[in-house]
């Protein structure tokens, strides 16, 4: 006796589908391209002295097929699915400066009375 709550169910993580069944799955697209390509070649063979038009439509399609197959193998890995929208990002608050340290030394007296010592006034 579970309630239905009309809730939102949400993933636990927005990682990809693992590399063997990406791979398999580009696999199984290829195989069933190259499949269509097949049939196209032999309904081309079939159709050439009966259908002269749909031959040619079927040997269009068996020469575009191989280069379609190999665009969609190789369209890459999907994008990751972006995270719910419940995930806030908060940014960290800025950092407080340290107070400006104060100037060291007696300001005149000092450096005055060194330069006068070496000789250079």
């Amino acid at each position: 006796m579970r309630k239905k709550s009309g809730s939102e169910v949400f993933q636990i993580t927005g990682a990809r589908r693992g590399l063997a069944e990406d791979v398999r799955g580009r696999q199984r697209r290829y195989v069933i391209s190259m499949s269509l390509r097949t049939v196209a070649v032999i309904a081309t063979a079939a159709l050439w002295n009966v259908q002269r038009p749909i031959a040619i439509v079927a040997l269009a399609l068996g020469i575009l097929l191989p280069y379609v197959a190999v665009v969609f193998a190789n369209g890459g890995r999907e994008n990751v699915t972006s995270l719910p929208s419940t995930f806030v990002t908060v940014e960290p608050p800025p950092m407080i400066a340290p107070p400006p340290t104060p100037p060291t030394g007696g300001g005149a007296g000092e450096h005055d009375r060194d330069d006068i010592q070496n000789g250079r006034r």
